[in-house]
């Protein structure tokens, strides 16, 4: 029953008259992976992190890639049989650590600052974020330590001309091997970053696994100990790293490509590990 002071409900009008069912001129489609791929290239490269980490990582790379060469030039000091492209080592194993410390905040950041509440509300699917990172952090990693490690190969080359010249073999490993084996690490600390969901404690623990082995090892004089200190040197990151310029810290171990299939292994697992976290916890 309607009272006088009631007034029955009425559609809302437009001024130019009843307003009708609005039509979005934007097309609408499901989602697809390479929409999550586009949105975590955005968020990579506009974030100054990314920026920073990057210069630091080019600056090591570059300066102490030709500081080496340079040194060994003026000091005329001979390198016997090994090659040219040994001298990059150092500033990629310090490279190393910026490649790390990006793979975490690339995931981690966004558990701290609660943008990963955000960044699942627009995509439900957890694996396919964490595929869309992988890949996008991936080849950014191996396009710039390639790139870098190829042009200071080339500089070292030309600055030492009576080095042994390195095989086309050798060109490789110590270019694209590296570049590979140094994402597929970046690539393990995002994976620690999404199970730990922390950033420092998260970095913390990718250089304990990068230093600390070949630091106990160097302190285990006793013989009973000489088979764990032999295993630590052999497949401690910095001599599988040497690996890859046909040196190795200690007389065995991997050699060739191999330590790119063992990081390989270690971060599929790692992987496996951070996309059952995603599935199972809570943001």
């Amino acid at each position: 029953m309607t009272t006088p002071y009631q007034q029955q409900p009425h559609p809302q009008q437009a001024p130019g008259g009843p307003l009708g069912a609005y039509t979005s001129p934007i097309a609408v489609r499901r989602a697809t992976f390479g929409d999550a791929l586009a949105s975590e290239w955005t968020k990579i490269r506009s974030v100054r992190s990314t920026m920073w980490t990057l210069g630091v990582l080019i600056v090591l790379l570059l300066g102490l890639g030709l500081l080496a060469g340079i040194v060994v030039r003026s000091s005329d000091a001979h390198m016997g049989d090994n090659s040219v492209l040994l001298l990059g080592f150092y500033g990629v194993l310090l490279g190393t650590i910026c490649v790390i410390t990006l793979g975490v905040l690339t995931i981690a950041s966004e558990y701290g600052t609660g943008m990963i509440r955000t960044t699942l509300t627009a995509c439900p699917s957890r694996g396919r974020i964490l595929a869309a990172k992988s890949v996008v952090f991936f080849l950014l990693a191996f396009v710039i330590v390639t790139a870098m490690t190829t042009l200071v190969a080339a500089i070292q080359s030309a600055l030492l001309p009576d080095a042994a010249t390195p095989s086309g073999g050798e060109w490789l490993r110590a270019t694209v091997g590296v570049g590979l084996y140094v994402a597929m690490i970046g690539l393990l600390s995002l994976a620690v970053g999404a199970l730990i969901r922390h950033s420092a404690g998260s970095i913390t623990i990718m250089i304990g696994l990068v230093l600390l082995p070949l630091v106990l090892a160097l302190f285990m004089f006793t013989p009973s100990l000489e088979g764990v200190r032999n295993f630590l040197l052999e497949y401690s990151i910095p001599s599988q790293l040497s690996a890859f310029y046909g040196e190795s810290i200690s007389n065995s171990g991997p050699s060739g490509w191999e330590p790119l299939w063992i990081i390989t292994g270690v971060t599929a697992l790692a992987l496996g590990g951070a996309f059952l976290s995603l599935k199972t916890r809570d943001v």
